[in-house]
């Protein structure tokens, strides 16, 4: 897969914009971890090789384990996460997903359960936020920074 260009370059003053609503999300006050498993389920859902790759890096780096890391996709089924990580994790693919049927109600009242709402709205934007990452790089096809890639 060849990159087809760089947006970053192209529209540096709207890479400044995503940025900043980025920062916005870095400073929330949502736990640095708990945005890494946003990061990761909706890059996950979305394809995203790049952003996988650097979240999981950057997961791993604030140590992550990495059993969670590998049953991420069936966090459902999985007894690894706590019920703040799931209804994080249910909010994430609900907004990600969102032409699947909108927000459910349920998750809804899980979400505003366990974050309030100040703080559901700062994790929102943290979806919003991975979601825009995720389609820039995919539209771009901005190629993942892995060793031993493949040429």
């Amino acid at each position: 897969m060849t990159s087809r260009l760089d947006a970053n370059r192209l529209a540096p003053e709207r890479r400044q914009a995503m940025a900043g609503l980025q920062a916005y999300v870095n400073r929330s006050g949502l736990e640095p971890a708990l945005l890494e498993l946003v990061k990761i389920r909706a890059s996950q859902i979305n394809g995203c090789a790049f952003c996988l790759a650097m979240h999981v890096r950057d997961a791993r780096q604030m140590g992550e384990d990495e059993e969670r890391l590998d049953l991420l996709p069936a966090w459902r089924e999985a007894p690894l996460y706590t019920a703040r990580e799931r209804a994080v994790l249910a909010w994430t693919e609900a907004v990600t997903l969102i032409a699947d049927g909108h927000v459910p109600d349920a998750v809804y009242a899980v979400a505003r359960q366990e974050f309030g709402e100040k703080k559901l709205v700062d994790l929102t934007y943290a979806v919003v936020a991975i979601n825009g990452w995720n389609r820039l790089a995919i539209a771009f096809r901005k190629r993942p920074e892995v060793a031993g890639a493949a040429a």
